[in-house]
């Protein structure tokens, strides 16, 4: 009965509680106290948020499942934890959707281990976020460790987001490892203990797609996917002899119709290193000490010896196909590799390159192939130019599975040509981790064919001239018809070139974006001496998909002139955010305003923040005039500062009039207090205003002023029978601590009214501080 299972609720384990919970609520009962009574007793911390924690068993579960992972929980501590006929991992691994690793990757090895495949086998099924957070040097053991969990998680498993923040001196190896991994490459030669058989996951979905040719009698043996890396895997990966004798061909056979049609991935590299670019955001760029790590086309027309000495071509590897849904499971799925690919042979090397040599082990091609690639790809792209100019044709295009072909180097250092091609994620983030030109070079080659990949966060890496390599590799990307990027994201503290110039490159190589920030604190000291030519006026943005853009300027010019073809090329664009921007004289600001009505008809929210509008009163009257815009926001813009009585009244007419803005913001522009008391005249009973959402943070509005607003909205809303649109104010930082009792007051009014958010802030500890640092 319920009344009795509600009484034995509290006193059962973690074990029993989280198995009972289906019967609880069927019974009309809720677990969600006693999980946050536990919370409160094992954790001893507030977790972050936790007024929007919904479901605290899976909060206190996953969080359990870390605590005890990394060795900071002792489930002998208390007697609600242990529990002789549960293992605490796998129990809680079926509700862990994020997982955090840390330092010196403790617990890597834990769920690597033979005794927790069960619980490896869970994570591959819930997780769906892996983060990496102030990682340390690790020896060969725990990066086996480490590749073997990526190979299961991402590979086989459902992680689409994989980040890594605060790593000041990061491990090329380790960070080359992850970054390949998470692109869906993996060398299992080198990571697994016997290199002859593959991963059990493999070795299943390889039986399953045997049992399904038996089944429908179709030839698919060439079509498997094998992790081995010995010959007899290999024959399993290329399928039989009569397969693969038909695949043969002599390089003089490979015509550049044959290629398939997704072999346009890694030009803008390619092109780079052989000096044709023609593209203006990458010319200057030949004399890189990296120029010759792009991927060289393999699939162009080459002379046997190319291949190997014999003279015979490799074969191609056939497109893998993937496992029916009948033997598929929701944690053992990949994703499969297209179009063609060729095997790289070995070659008798006369130098061994040395193994932590990121140069050699991850996307460099020998010495001596390089130069007749390079030779080779010269005259093709000679030929190409009389044709149809600079632009690529699918033949010509390298992969990049055809970056290197050293043999040997350590974990996660793998040529990509010999790496199988697995599942990858679809979010990539790094945060505060420093990019040397390696691995900026070693990341534009894995975007360059990174079709899954949905989302792109780059923040405070330490680009430099280096994100000319990303923007390589982006443009490659572009190329592909089956690329799903739509979400870049670049900020860092130091320039390297004008914001607007990089929105301009990064447009220009990849038009295909939804969302594009770029978002800069200092401008570069040293940008007067950058090496010209890799940006050009008389470049041209083509026609975009962007729908939001975000800038934020040095303390730089707006530089209209280079904005105003970005938005005319932007013509999906609905939301636009300018943030730090100095505007030099109001012509420049009303062509810019004129750009956005004309070229840009459905932008719907509009920010500015920290642009200095006091002498453009005129032009923010226009923008709230706006019959399209829903949303304006005016942060730290100064509004006020020196404005007159009409003003004021001009923007309360204005807005009372237009029905469509239904959000107003107007955060730090000192509007005071009898400021915000005129603006509760937006809602007087003559309004026809639209006003959702108000934001008056940090506006210095004291208590009293705070109450007379209170009660003038009242006012308003009594005088029209109590409809009222009005719903979110904020709060934020202002004087409300200097009468406690009158500020309660107010908002005890206003939340009978509207949803309220403010915070507890101490404004005369906050006005000393602004004091010191003057």
């Amino acid at each position: 009965p319920g009344q009795i299972l509600q009484g034995i609720l509290p006193f059962l384990n973690i074990y029993y509680l989280e198995r009972i919970e289906e019967t609880a609520v069927k019974k009309g009962l809720s677990t969600q106290p006693i999980w946050h009574k536990l919370w409160n007793d094992v954790m001893k911390i507030r977790p972050p948020k936790s007024e929007n924690i919904k479901n605290w068993r899976k909060k206190f579960l996953e969080t359990f499942f870390s605590n005890v992972l990394h060795g900071v929980l002792d489930v002998s501590s208390d007697p609600r934890l242990s529990d002789r006929r549960f293992s605490p991992l796998l129990h809680s691994s079926r509700h862990v959707t994020q997982l955090t690793i840390c330092n010196m990757l403790q617990g890597v090895a834990e769920l690597t281990a033979e005794r927790n495949q069960r619980v490896l086998e869970n994570l591959a099924g819930s997780l769906r976020t892996l983060k990496f957070r102030h990682l340390l040097t690790s020896d060969l053991s725990i990066r086996q460790s480490l590749s073997l969990l990526l190979h299961h998680l991402i590979h086989h498993g459902a992680v689409s987001q994989v980040s890594m923040c605060s790593w000041p001196v990061p491990d090329k190896v380790l960070l080359v490892l992850i970054l390949s991994m998470s692109a869906g490459f993996w060398h299992p030669g080198k990571t697994l203990m016997h290199q002859g058989s593959p991963c059990s996951l493999c070795r299943e979905e390889s039986d399953a797609q045997g049992l399904l040719t038996q089944e429908n009698g179709a030839l698919l043996g060439s079509n498997q996917l094998c992790c081995g890396s010995t010959k007899q895997s290999e024959t399993s990966q290329w399928g039989d002899s009569e397969s693969r004798s038909k695949k043969v061909q002599t390089a003089s056979a490979i015509a550049p119709q044959e290629a398939g049609p997704d072999s346009q991935a890694s030009i803008e590299l390619s092109r780079s290193s052989s000096g044709t670019v023609k593209t203006p955001m990458l010319c200057g760029l030949r004399s890189h000490p990296l120029q010759n790590l792009a991927c060289q086309d393999v699939s162009c027309k080459v002379p046997p010896e190319y291949y190997n000495i014999k003279g015979e071509s490799s074969p191609s590897l056939p497109k893998r196909s993937s496992v029916g849904p009948a033997f598929q499971k929701p944690y053992r799925r990949f994703k499969t590799a297209v179009g063609r690919k060729r095997r790289c042979p070995r070659r008798n090397r006369r130098a061994r390159a040395d193994p932590e040599d990121l140069y050699d082990f991850v996307f460099a091609v020998a010495r001596e192939e390089e130069e007749t690639a390079e030779s080779l790809y010269e005259s093709n792209a000679q030929e190409r130019e009389s044709i149809d100019g600079w632009a690529p044709s699918p033949a010509d295009t390298p992969s990049c599975e055809d970056v290197g072909c050293t043999e040997g180097g350590s974990v996660g250092i793998f040529p990509l040509k010999a790496a199988c091609r697995f599942r990858s994620v679809s979010t990539l983030e790094l945060f505060s981790i420093p990019l040397t030109a390696d691995t900026c070079w070693a990341l534009g080659n894995l975007l360059s064919s990174w079709v899954s990949l949905e989302k792109l966060v780059l923040s405070y890496n330490g680009l430099g001239a280096n994100i000319f390599c990303i923007l390589s590799g982006l443009r490659a990307l572009s190329h592909r018809r089956d690329c799903s990027l739509h979400v870049v994201r670049v900020s860092d503290v130091f320039s390297h070139i004008p914001s607007v110039e990089l929105v301009w490159s990064i447009l220009t190589a990849f038009p295909r974006l939804h969302t594009l920030s770029v978002s800069f604190d200092l401008k570069n000291q040293l940008e007067g001496n950058r090496r010209e030519g890799h940006w050009s006026s008389e470049a041209e943005i083509p026609e975009s998909r962007l729908e939001q853009l975000e800038i934020r300027f040095p303390r730089e010019p707006l530089q209209t002139c280079l904005l105003l073809p970005v938005l005319k090329a932007s013509r999906s664009l609905q939301q636009l955010s300018l943030d730090s921007a100095t505007i030099s004289c109001p012509l420049e600001f009303g062509l810019l305003l004129q750009a956005l009505k004309e070229c840009n008809p459905g932008l719907k929210r509009l920010s500015f923040h920290d642009v200095n509008l006091a002498d453009y009163q005129k032009e923010v009257l226009l923008l709230l005039q706006d019959p399209v815009l829903q949303e304006i926001t005016f942060s730290f813009c100064r509004l006020f500062e020196s404005c007159t009585t009409e003003f004021l009244s001009d923007i309360i007419q204005i807005v009372k009039r237009n029905s469509t803005l239904k959000s107003l913001k107007l955060p730090g522009n000192r509007l005071g207090n009898h400021r915000l008391v005129a603006l509760a005249d937006i809602f007087s009973e003559d309004s026809s205003s639209s006003i959702c959402q108000l934001d008056v943070s940090s506006n210095c509005i004291k208590p009293d002023g705070l109450l007379e607003f209170a009660k003038k909205l009242e006012s308003h809303i009594l005088q029209r029978g109590g409809q009222i649109k009005f719903t979110h104010l904020r709060l934020f930082q202002n004087w409300l601590d200097q009468d406690a009792a009158t500020a309660q007051e107010a908002l005890r009014r206003l939340r009978a009214v509207c949803s309220v958010v403010s915070n507890t802030w101490d404004s005369s500890q906050a006005f000393a501080d602004y004091i010191s640092v003057m």
